[in-house]
């Protein structure tokens, strides 16, 4: 596991938060298996899934990250306005 993951989930398990906004693609891991992780450690935890598309593919990811647990996805580029929607119906459910 990439260190940047590990100190990220590291952290989530020192301070756990209400919300967890996460990219699809990371430099170090890819969000589908973080998302997965953090579903299994942390049921109730609210994940919110960004994604502009892959740098190799054009497939869609975000239907899958739905699947895997995050109740919101956004795709890039998004307003403002769009996230701050997001945050707030995660947040509320």
């Amino acid at each position: 596991m990439p260190l940047t993951e590990r100190v990220g989930l590291w952290l989530y398990r020192q301070n756990p938060t209400d919300l967890i906004i996460m990219d699809i693609f990371m430099p170090e891991k890819e969000g589908l298996g973080t998302i997965r992780e953090l579903r299994r450690d942390y049921p109730e935890v609210k994940i919110i899934a960004i994604s502009g598309g892959g740098k190799i593919s054009t497939l869609d990811f975000l239907p899958i990250a739905k699947r895997l647990g995050a109740l919101r996805t956004l795709a890039k580029p998004f307003t403002r306005q769009e996230l701050l929607d997001a945050v707030q119906e995660v947040l509320n459910l």
